[in-house]
C-alpha cells in the first residue's frame, strides 16, 4: 500500500567471526528476506573485538554488537564451576559449557530489544553447543524461533565451508591445512577436528595456545599461594584480586609450568564420541586448590555427598541445562557447604603437575592431637574395641547364618 514503510524482520546471528559464522551472514541473506544483526558475546577470548565487529558488517549483517561480559561470567558462572567442583567425566571442566548460558543469555536480551524474532547461531547438526543453545534460548523466551543453517544447508564439511567462505570473499582464520575447530574464552580453549579425529595420532603440542609442553616449561618449580572465602578466590600470595585480574594471572603462571592440558575422548550429549584437546591452566589450579581445602574444612559426609553432586551438576551444565529448577536447587546445595571452604591453599607446579605444599583454615577440621598417634582427650584407643564389634556385627551374623561348603 502507497505510504506504507515496509520493515523486515530480524535475525540475531551469535556471531565469533570463525569460519561457520563468517559464512553464515552471506548465506542468511542469499536464503532468507532478514535483517543479520550480528553479536558477538566477549567471554574473554582474545580476540580482537573492533575488528570482529568490522568483519560482520562488511559481510552484510546490518548492525554488530560487541558485548563484554567477562566479569560477569568468572564471578556468575566460573565462580560456581570452582565450588561445584564439576568436571565431566574425570577430565573436561566444561570451559565451552559454562558460558553458552551466558552468551544465549545475551542473544535473548538483544532479540528483545530489537524486537527479533529469529535467532540464528552457526552450531553444527552434531554438536553439543546447539542444544545448550537452544535450550537456554527456549528457556528465557520460548517465543524465539532458531534458524541452524548447519541442520538446513548443502554445505556438509568443513572443507566446503573453507570452500563457500571463499566463493563468498569472506575472509576466515582458518585453512584446509589449519583446519582445527576451536573455541576460546577466559577459562580454555578447546582443539578438535583434524587429526584429532583419529585416536591413536598423538595430539601435536604446536597446537597449544594457553600452554607451554610441559617437557618445555622452566626446571624450577613455581610456588603459588592461594587464598579462598567462601569456596570464592580472592587473593593470589596474599594480595588481593579482582576475579578477572586473578583468573588471567594464574592462566599467565599454569601456563608457563605447562598445567592443564587434558586429551580426550568424551560422551557427546547427541549420542557420539569425539575427541578434543583442551587447556585450562589457571581453571585446573584453582579446581585442586580449592578441592584440597574442602579436604581440609568439609566433615565426611557432606564431602562425599557434594562428590556425588558434583558428577550431576557437570552432566547439568554439560547438557546445557543451566536456567534449570534442578541446578538452581543444587547451587543452593552447594552454596551451603562452601560456607567455612575459607583458608589458604599453596601450591607447588612444576612441569605439568600440582602439588599441595601446604593448607590452613579457621575452620580445618584436622586436628594433629586428636589424629596423631598419640593420646587424646577425646579419643581412647580401647573405645575402638567396641565400636568394631558393632561395625562388624552384620557381618558376623551373616556368616554364622550361611551354610558351610560340605555340609
Amino acid at each position: 500500500m502507497e505510504g506504507v514503510l515496509f520493515v523486515k524482520e530480524k535475525v540475531v546471528l551469535a556471531y565469533s567471526g570463525g569460519l561457520d559464522t563468517s559464512i553464515i551472514i552471506p548465506w542468511l541473506k542469499e536464503n532468507y528476506d532478514l535483517d543479520v544483526i550480528a553479536v558477538c558475546v566477549n567471554v574473554g577470548q582474545d580476540d580482537d573485538m573492533s575488528a570482529v565487529e568490522g568483519k560482520a558488517i562488511k559481510s552484510g549483517a546490518s548492525k554488530a554488537y560487541v558485548e563484554d561480559v567477562t566479569e560477569e561470567f568468572v564471578k556468575e558462572y566460573l565462580f560456581k564451576a570452582i565450588k561445584s567442583g564439576a568436571v565431566y567425566e574425570g577430565k573436561y571442566l566444561l570451559g565451552t559449557s559454562f558460558a553458552r548460558p551466558l552468551i544465549a543469555k545475551k542473544l535473548v536480551e538483544i532479540a528483545n530489544l530489537e524486537g527479533a524474532k529469529y535467532i540464528c547461531h552457526g552450531c553444527t547438526g552434531k554438536g553439543n553447543d546447539q542444544v545448550r543453545f537452544e535450550t537456554s534460548i527456549a528457556a528465557l523466551d520460548p517465543s524465539i524461533k532458531i534458524i541452524a543453517p548447519w541442520r538446513i544447508w548443502d554445505i556438509s564439511s568443513r572443507e566446503e565451508a573453507i570452500d563457500y567462505a571463499n566463493k563468498m570473499g569472506v575472509e576466515v582464520p582458518v585453512s584446509k591445512e589449519k583446519i582445527y575447530s576451536r573455541d576460546s574464552n577466559i577459562w580454555h580453549i578447546s582443539h578438535e577436528g583434524g587429526d584429532l579425529e583419529d585416536p591413536r595420532n598423538e595430539h601435536k603440542s604446536e597446537m597449544y595456545m594457553k600452554t607451554v609442553p610441559p617437557e618445555e616449561a622452566p626446571d624450577k618449580p613455581t610456588y603459588v599461594s592461594i587464598y579462598f572465602e567462601g569456596g570464592i578466590p580472592k587473593k593470589i600470595d596474599g594480595v588481593e584480586m579482582a576475579p578477572v585480574e586473578l583468573l588471567k594471572y594464574l592462566n599467565k603462571i599454569g601456563g608457563e609450568n605447562g598445567i592443564g592440558v587434558i586429551d580426550i575422548i568424551e560422551n557427546r550429549l547427541v549420542g557420539m564420541k569425539s575427541r578434543g584437546v583442551y587447556e585450562t591452566p589457571g581453571g585446573t589450579i584453582l579446581y585442586s586448590a580449592h578441592n584440597e581445602l574442602e579436604y581440609l574444612t568439609m566433615e565426611k559426609n557432606t564431602y562425599h555427598y557434594k562428590q556425588l553432586i558434583a558428577n550431576k551438576y557437570a552432566e547439568l551444565v554439560y547438557d546445557g541445562l543451566w536456567f534449570t529448577g534442578l541446578k538452581e536447587a543444587l547451587d543452593a546445595f552447594i552454596d551451603k557447604t562452601q560456607e567455612t571452604v575459607t583458608g589458604t591453599v599453596k601450591l607447588k607446579l612444576y612441569k605439568g603437575n600440582i602439588k599441595v605444599a601446604g593448607t590452613d583454615s579457621e575452620y580445618a577440621l584436622y586436628d594433629e592431637g586428636i589424629s596423631s598417634f598419640g593420646a587424646s582427650d577425646l579419643y581412647s584407643h580401647k573405645d575402638a574395641e567396641g565400636f568394631i564389634n558393632l561395625f562388624s556385627l552384620p557381618y558376623k551374623i551373616k556368616a554364622m547364618k550361611t551354610p558351610k561348603e560340605g555340609k
